[in-house]
Formats: C-alpha cells, sequence, structure tokens
C-alpha cells in the first residue's frame, strides 16, 4: 500500500520503540523481584530446577531479577546491546522450561517464548542507529 510505503525509511526508529517498549516492561517485571530480596530470590531461582541446576538458587534467582532489571535499562540505551539479548533468552528460555514443565500448556509459556523469539531477531538486528552501541 501506498500508505505505508515509506515507513522503511524509519526502521531505526521502529528498533527505537521495540527497545524502549521492551525495556520499560522488562524493568516493570524485574524490578520487583530484585528488590525482593533473598527470600524472592530463591524463590525466583528455583526455576534452575527444571533445567536440571539444583544448587545456589538465591544466586541464580538474583542473576535473573538483574538481568530483567538492569537488562531493560540498557535495551532502552541501546548499550550492550547484543549481549543483553543473549542473556535474555537465556533467562527466557528458563522461564519457558520451568512453565512448561510445571502447567505443561504452551498457553502459559507462550508470552516467555514470544519474547525470546523477539530477542533473538534482535539480536541478529542489532539496536539501531538511535543506540549507545551506534556505529
Amino acid at each position: 500500500m501506498a500508505l505505508f510505503s515509506n515507513l522503511g525509511n524509519y526502521k531505526n526508529f521502529g528498533l527505537l520503540l521495540i527497545r524502549v517498549g521492551l525495556g520499560v516492561m522488562f524493568i516493570y517485571h524485574g524490578f520487583p523481584k530484585l528488590i525482593g530480596g533473598p527470600h524472592r530470590w530463591e524463590e525466583l531461582g528455583k526455576a534452575t530446577n527444571y533445567i536440571g541446576i539444583h544448587f545456589l538458587p538465591t544466586v541464580w534467582g538474583l542473576i535473573a531479577a538483574v538481568v530483567e532489571t538492569a537488562g531493560g535499562f540498557l535495551l532502552i540505551i541501546g548499550l550492550a546491546f547484543r549481549p543483553v539479548c543473549l542473556f535474555l533468552i537465556i533467562n527466557l528460555a528458563v522461564a519457558t522450561l520451568m512453565q512448561l514443565k510445571s502447567s505443561g500448556t504452551l498457553g502459559d509459556a507462550s508470552h516467555a517464548i514470544e519474547d525470546a523469539v523477539t530477542f533473538a531477531g534482535l539480536l541478529f538486528i542489532g539496536p539501531g542507529k538511535y543506540s549507545a552501541d551506534k556505529k
């Protein structure tokens, strides 16, 4: 359609919108986990049991909370973009496996899967021109 033909000129702005939108939501979900303290981190870290890691759940939970919160901030500014995408993919893969193994339904895991696929695509595309990582 002619109406949308020029939108390709704004790819970098589109990437900025994706980064900011996802970054804000990951901060929104990750910050309460981060400030939840050791009890919350242990609870969160027990998700690693579903991938065969049965030690240091508090540490794994803290790492997951930091990845979500700091990763969301780094997404927004576009700094260390590709490593952040990779860490978020790993975080979301663990969340997906936990949800699939605990409830057994794809519907419960769909949000984590969708985000992981988005970050996998962004890993290849990069942060765009409007980022701290721009070249």
